[in-house]
């Protein structure tokens, strides 16, 4: 295993260079594609979330594969490479495990333990997949993290050690009150419609307010999650419009509560237009959240009569002093137990193809002498050359047991991989052989990548 990470997130760098290193889902799979087309990686999948920007690749040279993703991520985030250099981390191989099953677990989130970090690694995966720059490795890994994160989830109380981003943002808003009673009967505007204002809008609707507007860019997603919001068993009692964009200065006029989560990459809403929102409320406050990245609102609000302003920023800095709960501990142990596994998964899968080979070479070489045998002695009936057959292969079979079993324990330890080349010298095993095995490899579905099918 060559995994390698690079990447930056809120724990490495300022909201100001994650804000402008934002990259859209399209800018991710060019990112992607360009990973796997460089000279030291065979697979690449890009995780990008509100607050953490990472690419993982397999590579089979470190230092060069460091250079090449650090320069492309530099590239297609559009900042400059000395400028994104010190924000930077680099993890390998089982560090590079460790750093994603952590994420997965919500113990790297802005907000300990909170399980939104799981939908965006699903999102990774699918992207990597649908662009099949994602081979065995990366479908191993990212599967097995969206495991042991609902394992977490599900074995431990992490979830209380933090809650998801729009519920602590909510709290920063409502300043000590219950959100519950701070939203209570209000009136919200939820602009974007993705998964993150999907949960934003229904954390409010189960929070209590009375009315959900939802506009987006495209008004049939609008349309479609104020359905949901009002369906048969929906979060809360709430009623629910969907609004253009154009609609969007009107009202936020009405709102008492504004979230936003878009992807777009200038301001949705500028001063100017919350201050002519503010002018219209006759004198009633307005709640902004921001939750993109690059932000949608005005930072200039935090300055404005009225308005009261949480974006990622403010969102970085109140998590800080947020408390850990004991349970994280216990998280971070599953974590290092599914580390050690999953090492040891891939260390012994890394043998299989040679042990697979040695078998074939001698089934090959039990063939031959079987036609040796029989142009030999030519009389023997068909009961008899079966009888000799079986006995020879029964022979072979238990010759090779013992050592197979044996390597593949020994290769699923650490550094057990030279077991594979010893193999191959002690058999003179074909090397091309053995490559065709793991070509032809159907284990767990994975696709075939780019480069395998170039």
């Amino acid at each position: 295993m060559s995994l390698l990470v690079v990447g930056l997130s809120h724990r490495s760098a300022p909201v100001s260079v994650l804000e402008r290193a934002a990259l859209a889902r399209e800018t991710q799979a060019r990112l992607a594609h360009d990973a796997l087309a460089a000279e030291p990686a065979t697979e690449a999948a890009v995780l990008a979330t509100c607050n953490r920007i990472e690419l993982y690749a397999d590579v089979d040279k470190f230092h060069a594969g460091v250079a090449e993703l650090s320069t492309l991520l530099a590239r297609h985030s559009g900042v400059s490479l000395d400028e994104l250099t010190p924000y930077l981390y680099v993890h390998y191989e089982d560090r590079a495990v460790h750093h994603l099953f952590s994420v997965a677990c919500g113990l790297d989130s802005m907000v300990v333990g909170e399980g939104q970090i799981l939908g965006q690694i699903k999102d990774a995966l699918a992207l990597g997949q649908e662009l099949h720059t994602a081979g065995r490795l990366l479908n191993d890994l990212f599967q097995q993290a969206l495991r042991v994160g609902k394992r977490a989830h599900s074995e431990t109380g992490i979830d209380k050690a933090g809650q998801s981003l729009v519920t602590f943002g909510l709290e920063q808003l409502a300043d000590g009150t219950p959100v519950a009673d701070w939203a209570d009967g209000k009136r919200a505007l939820v602009i974007g419609a993705g998964s993150m204002s999907s949960l934003s809008a229904a954390t409010l609707a189960r929070a209590g307010v009375a009315h959900v507007a939802v506009a987006n860019r495209t008004l049939e997603r609008a349309e479609r999650l104020a359905r949901i919001l009002t369906e048969p068993g929906a979060p809360g009692a709430v009623t629910a419009t969907a609004v253009e964009m154009t609609a969007v200065p009107a009202e936020l006029a009405l709102a008492d509560i504004v979230v936003s989560c878009t992807g777009a990459t200038g301001l949705v809403l500028t001063a100017d237009v919350i201050q002519a929102a503010l002018a219209a409320r006759d004198g009633a406050g307005l709640a902004l959240l921001d939750l993109a990245m690059p932000r949608d609102i005005d930072a200039a609000a935090h300055r404005l009569d009225g308005a009261a302003l949480v974006d990622i920023e403010t969102l970085a800095e109140a998590s800080a002093d947020a408390p850990m709960a004991a349970d994280v501990d216990q998280v971070r142990t599953i974590v290092s137990d599914e580390v050690a596994a999953f090492g040891a998964a891939q260390r012994a899968a890394h043998i299989t193809p040679t042990v697979v080979a040695l078998r074939t070479m001698a089934a090959d070489v039990v063939t031959g002498e079987m036609a040796r045998l029989n142009g030999r002695l030519p009389d023997l009936d068909d009961k008899q050359r079966a009888e000799i057959t079986q006995t020879v292969r029964r022979v072979v079979d238990k010759l090779l047991h013992a050592p197979t079993v044996r390597v593949k324990e020994l290769a699923s330890t650490p550094g057990g991989a030279g077991y594979a080349d010893a193999l191959r010298e002690l058999f003179d095993l074909d090397p091309q052989a053995v490559a065709a095995v793991s070509k032809a490899d159907p284990q767990h579905g994975r696709p075939t990548t780019a480069r395998e099918s170039a």
